[in-house]
C-alpha cells in the first residue's frame, strides 16, 4: 500500500488508540523478519522497462519506508492519505503553497505559530495572497467571505488558547474554503481533525509524535485524494523529503506515543496545580502536555529556568526531557509578558520534577 493510500486495516481499526500506535503501518508477520523493517537507503531504484509498472523508480518521488510510516499516520489520522516531509514546516508550507494562488484570501490565527505568519505576510503576500489574521478565540466568521484556505490552531501555540474547530470547519465549508489544522500539540491520540471537519491535518512530528528531541520531520493527513495529490506532487517537484534513516526512527517512536503522553500530561496536571496554588505565578494555562504562566518580570522567569535542575531551557516541546523558554526572548509578536514561560513537561518522575520547580520558584521569589 503505497503512500499511506488507502483503507485502514480492518484487524487493527477496532482496537484502542493505545495499541495502533504500537502497530501502526507494520507489515503481516513473516517467520525471521523483524517487526518493523529496517529503512531503505537508495537514490535510484531498478527500473528497466515502463517506469510506470513500479512503485518506485527514484529516492525523491517515494520509498518504502516512507510508505511504512505514512500508512502508520494515516491508520492513526482515520485518513485515506498522509504525506511525510522533512519538517513540520515543510509540511506547512507545502499546504499553503500547493493551494493558494494570486488573488486567493489565507484566512490564518494571529496568536498561532509565529513562523506560519511570516511566511503569509512574505512569501504570500509577494505571491499576491491576502492574508486576514484572526485571534483563535476571535470572530472567524467575519473573516471568512472569499476565503481560500483557513487555518487553525488549537490548542494555540504559545498561549494554549482554544477555539471550536466544528463550527469553523462548518462556516469555512459554506464559505468554499478548505481548512487545515496544526494539530502538532495534540497528536492524533488526543485531537482528531478530519473527525472535526478539517480537510487537512498538519503536524511537526519533531514534537510530540517522536517524543525523544533528535528528529525534524513532519506530516499532512487528509481524506481528499485530490488535495493529498496535489501535496504529494509539490513535495516531489519541490524537494522536502525525509531522510529514509528519520522516517524509520519516526515510526518507531510512534510505538511509545501513549506511554509517553499518558507520563507527559499527567506530570504537567501536576505542574499546573503547584503552580495555580502560588501567589507569585499568574495566568496559568494547560493543554495536553504544554503548561503556560507568567511571572513578573524577564529577569525573575530566567532566574526561574536557570535555577531548575531537570528542567532544559530549549524551544522546542513535546520531548521526554521537561524543557521550558521565556518565549518573549524571540520578539515575535506574541502578545506575551516579557515573563511569559512555556514549559513542556516530560517523562521524569512526578515527584522529583515537581521538587525541582519548587524548590527554583522558591530560590527565585
Amino acid at each position: 500500500m503505497q503512500g499511506g493510500e488507502g483503507a485502514e486495516p480492518s484487524a487493527r481499526a477496532s482496537h484502542s488508540p493505545a495499541t495502533r500506535v504500537v502497530h501502526a503501518g507494520l507489515a503481516a508477520p513473516e517467520p525471521g523478519t523483524p517487526f518493523l523493517a529496517g529503512p531503505v537507503l537508495a537514490a535510484p531504484y531498478h527500473l528497466p522497462g515502463d517506469p510506470h509498472q513500479t512503485s518506485y523508480g527514484y529516492g525523491r518521488y517515494d520509498n518504502p519506508t516512507w510508505a511504512a510510516y505514512e500508512q502508520a499516520l494515516a491508520e492513526l489520522e482515520g485518513a485515506s492519505h498522509a504525506i511525510v516531509f522533512a519538517s513540520g514546516m515543510a509540511a506547512c508550507s507545502a499546504v499553503m503553497l500547493s493551494t493558494l494562488r494570486p488573488g486567493d484570501v489565507f484566512v490564518a490565527p494571529s496568536d498561532g505559530y509565529p513562523v506560519l505568519r511570516t511566511i503569509a505576510q512574505g512569501h504570500l503576500a509577494d505571491r499576491g495572497v491576502e492574508t486576514r489574521l484572526v485571534p483563535t478565540t476571535g470572530d472567524w466568521a467575519s473573516a471568512l467571505a472569499g476565503a481560500r484556505l483557513v487555518w487553525v490552531e488549537s490548542p494555540s501555540n504559545p498561549r494554549l488558547d482554544v477555539c471550536d474547530i466544528s463550527a469553523i470547519a462548518a462556516a469555512a465549508h459554506d464559505a468554499g474554503a478548505i481548512v487545515a489544522v496544526d494539530n502538532t500539540l495534540l497528536t492524533p491520540l488526543y485531537q482528531q481533525p478530519l473527525g472535526l471537519g478539517a480537510d487537512l491535518a498538519v503536524y511537526a512530528d519533531t514534537k510530540a509524535m517522536t517524543g525523544h528531541a533528535d528528529l525534524l520531520i513532519g506530516h499532512v493527513a487528509t481524506r481528499d485524494a485530490e488535495l493529498a495529490a496535489a501535496i504529494r506532487a509539490w513535495r516531489s517537484q519541490t524537494g522536502p523529503v525525509p531522510g529514509p534513516f528519520e522516517t524509520w526512527l519516526a515510526h518507531r517512536s510512534l510505538a511509545t506515543l501513549d506511554v509517553r503522553l499518558e507520563r507527559q500530561c499527567a506530570n504537567a496536571d501536576a505542574i499546573a496545580a503547584l503552580l495555580c496554588a502560588r501567589d507569585d505565578v499568574a495566568d496559568v494555562r494547560h493543554g495536553g502536555m504544554l503548561v503556560s504562566f507568567t511571572l513578573e518580570s524577564a529577569e525573575r522567569a530566567q532566574l526561574f529556568i536557570d535555577a531548575c535542575g531537570l528542567v532544559i531551557d530549549a524551544t522546542s516541546f513535546g520531548g521526554v526531557h521537561s524543557t521550558a523558554e521565556r518565549r518573549a526572548r524571540w520578539g515575535h509578536g506574541d502578545d506575551v509578558a516579557d515573563g511569559f514561560i512555556r514549559f513542556s513537561a516530560g517523562i521524569e518522575a512526578r515527584d522529583d520534577l515537581l521538587c525541582d520547580v519548587q524548590a527554583a520558584l522558591d530560590a527565585t521569589h
